[in-house]
């Protein structure tokens, strides 16, 4: 078995892969806020669909396609161990691509106070990026069908395989049966396909490189095998991150989530395919010290984000025919309604005194000390 090339090819190989992994994280950063632009300018209009008549929209899904072309290549070169972590690029960039969009103007205390977290985070992820790619595993192996089948058959991935197997039946009994809904529980089951995933992505991407190369490898049963893997994991991990985003905020769940898929993910690529092997002890310990280093920063990063307020019930009266309407469902912030008085907030919308409303009501006779109280209140109507 061919598992590592010569030093010059190895090395060569691995610079390729970073070089890619990096440009990949980086574009999908961008494309990701080009096409949240083009929301947030549409955000009212008439059509829910309107950002697809936009060429802002348009360059992000092209950036997308492009970001992640370069990733799935990228594990055809790179070790796993150093390709996962590097999606701590696609966080590094967002963070600093949000702060441009922002265009605020700070003074030095109040943006040290504000973003003083998040610049800290950048500094350590740049930094522990630096040091896992720098101290990272230097060897690769010519991905043929016959060295992933020596490989699945090795006692240690079956081990590997069976624990995991295990692990992850547990965790879904535990969040199907039990109602665990708690948030590490959903995304170590995430974490596990995510393992999966970099498995079967770096042996389908490995086999279709040495297919444009001529060396045919799509015959293969192999082949089909971890394709079908690599689909159906990434659909899971689709689903389970979906309800934890029904249930936790989007910035948490950014930064666990990156923690334990990329530990996964590095335990993977040391098991399947001997990523560690050839290396020393100084080598391994700089690793983990640069991998904990983009961990902290990446938790840095999103711990500063500002978390979405929940929905609160308010009350609006429209002017015209005088109805006071509860708005229970639907819009996440208060609109502002011209023409009209919003009790929510406390607020005269279009900056002139509330008018007197135009309602009627007709009192019923009194007969007795004590009246209706229903008759005195109009009816409410529901949004």
């Amino acid at each position: 078995m061919n598992i590592s090339r010569a030093d010059g090819g190895s090395y060569t190989d691995n610079l390729i892969g970073t070089l890619l992994a990096i440009f990949g994280n980086v574009l999908v950063s961008i494309s990701l806020s080009l096409q949240k632009y083009s929301h947030v300018a549409l955000l009212g209009a008439k059509d829910p669909r309107a950002f697809y008549h936009t060429k802002t929209w348009w360059c992000g899904f092209v950036l997308a396609c492009l970001g992640e072309g370069a990733n799935f290549v990228s594990y055809a070169f790179a070790p796993l161990a150093i390709v996962a972590p590097l999606n701590a690029v696609s966080i590094l960039t967002s963070s600093i691509l949000g702060l441009i969009f922002l265009r605020e103007k700070f003074k030095p205390k109040e943006f040290a106070k504000r973003y003083g977290l998040s610049f800290l985070g950048c500094i350590l992820t740049t930094a522990g990026t630096y040091i896992f790619v720098a101290f990272g595993p230097n060897s690769h192996e010519n991905l043929k069908a016959e060295n992933i089948v020596k490989h699945i058959v090795g006692w240690p991935v079956l081990l590997y395989l069976l624990l995991e197997i295990i692990t992850f039946c547990s965790l879904l009994y535990f969040y199907k049966q039990r109602g665990a809904n708690y948030l590490v529980i959903i995304l170590l089951l995430v974490a596990l396909l995510g393992s999966v995933t970099g498995i079967s992505v770096k042996a389908v991407s490995g086999m279709l490189v040495l297919t444009a190369e001529g060396i045919m490898q799509l015959y293969y049963p192999i082949f089909s095998v971890m394709f079908v893997c690599m689909v159906a994991s990434v659909v899971f991990q689709a689903r389970f991150l979906s309800q934890a985003c029904k249930l936790y905020d989007s910035s948490l769940i950014a930064g666990v989530n990156y923690i334990l898929s990329t530990s996964s993910a590095v335990v993977a690529g040391a098991v399947f395919y001997f990523e560690f092997n050839n290396e020393d002890t100084l080598h391994i310990c700089m690793f983990l010290l640069g991998s904990a280093l983009c961990f902290l920063g990446v938790f840095l990063i999103t711990k500063n984000r500002k978390k979405t307020k929940a929905f609160e019930p308010y009350v609006t009266m429209d002017m015209t025919n005088g109805i006071p309407t509860i708005h229970d469902k639907g819009l996440v912030v208060q609109p502002d309604f011209n023409g009209s008085f919003s009790y929510g907030a406390l607020v005269n919308n279009d900056g002139v005194a509330p008018a007197t409303l135009p309602v009627k009501l007709e009192q019923p006779p009194v007969h007795s000390r004590h009246t209706d109280a229903t008759h005195s209140l109009p009816e409410l109507k529901k949004d």
